[in-house]
């Protein structure tokens, strides 16, 4: 179906949030890359690093475009969703997501740090194995 149907089912009620997270985890991103050399743009919001993602080169120039930004050039890095939330998310300190098309209110998703979508490890409704033993 597409990361775009698939939130679009979703929001209205009729998604399945397991086809969601696939179809998150096998499309290709874009992440702005704010210095061009593998950088990726982010906001930090209630105690969340969230990477900022987009399905396709016009989502990521309406964000621009909503952020006043979109005379200047906007390099970004394709990048799988599950390499985002496998790879990029444990190299953060503290908890970290991915919102996927931002600008877009009727669009948009957030892919917070919670079990079964970042690794438990970054995960902040898991407790650490070192937090249970005294």
């Amino acid at each position: 179906m597409g990361l775009t149907a698939e939130i679009a089912a979703y929001r209205s009620g009729a998604g399945d949030p397991g086809r969601l997270l696939g179809e998150f985890r096998r499309a290709a991103l874009l992440a702005p890359s704010p210095d061009g050399e593998g950088g990726l743009m982010s906001a930090l919001s209630g105690g969340i690093r969230w990477f900022y993602a987009f399905t396709d080169e016009e989502a990521l120039a309406r964000f621009a475009e909503a952020r006043g930004e979109s005379g200047r050039e906007w390099p970004y890095l394709a990048i799988l969703g599950a390499r985002l939330v496998d790879a990029v998310v444990p190299q953060v300190e503290g908890p970290a997501g991915v919102a996927v098309n931002v600008a877009d209110a009727d669009g948009s998703m957030l892919f917070p740090p919670v079990a079964g979508i970042v690794p438990d490890s970054c995960a902040v409704d898991v407790e650490s194995e070192s937090a249970g033993v005294a």
